[in-house]
């Protein structure tokens, strides 16, 4: 009796192409996750940058707001102790000039009411600024935290591509998924 040959070549070739398309599959996939990744490290990293700078523009507001501030107290400062020579001075003149020097501490008066007014507007803008500075920095940490999250999935995926091994992918796409919720956390007011 003859042997039944089972023409196993052909049955052995379409499942190693089964196999090759599964696999080419899978690494479009992995090509694809990894392009979003990089688009979402793009975004991330462009908002965090944003927002760094802004934090540095309304510091260096601040730090102005402050030094008018400053100025504003040596100038009363230096208002007052005038007014106090002018009233020293005043103590000890004959009385016929004490007439125009009574004027004057009413004008320093007018200058030092000014000069408290100017402080109080100086130091409301420079703890404005401040507190912008603080909001953008707020905003700058989840981002910055975004963008290194998803670089790491970058890299694993890459890793997972060149070893074919689906978990390293599986964990690059978890990870994708904590950027994705330190970009939300960095887009909400």
């Amino acid at each position: 009796m003859e042997e039944i040959e089972v023409p196993t070549d052909h049955l052995h070739e379409a499942i190693e192409e089964k196999a090759e398309e599964v696999r080419e599959r899978w690494t479009l996939y992995v090509a694809l996750s990894t392009a979003f990744m990089a688009v979402l490290a793009a975004v991330a990293g462009l908002l965090a940058g944003h927002h760094a700078n802004e934090a540095l523009i309304e510091r260096v507001k601040a730090s102005d707001e402050w030094n008018y501030y400053q100025s504003k107290n040596i100038k009363e400062e230096v208002a007052v102790n005038s007014d106090k020579l002018l009233h020293a001075l005043a103590a000890t003149r004959p009385a016929a000039s004490a007439g125009s020097a009574a004027a004057l501490p009413e004008d320093n008066a007018r200058e030092l009411a000014k000069f408290e007014k100017d402080k109080e507007e100086g130091k409301k803008k420079a703890e404005e600024a401040e507190k912008s500075s603080e909001w953008h920095l707020g905003k700058h940490v989840p981002l910055a935290s975004a963008v290194t999250a998803f670089q790491i999935a970058i890299a694993i995926s890459a890793i997972a591509i060149l070893t074919r091994r689906k978990p390293l992918w599986y964990g690059g796409l978890l990870l994708t998924c904590v950027g994705i919720f330190f970009l939300v956390q960095g887009l909400l007011p």
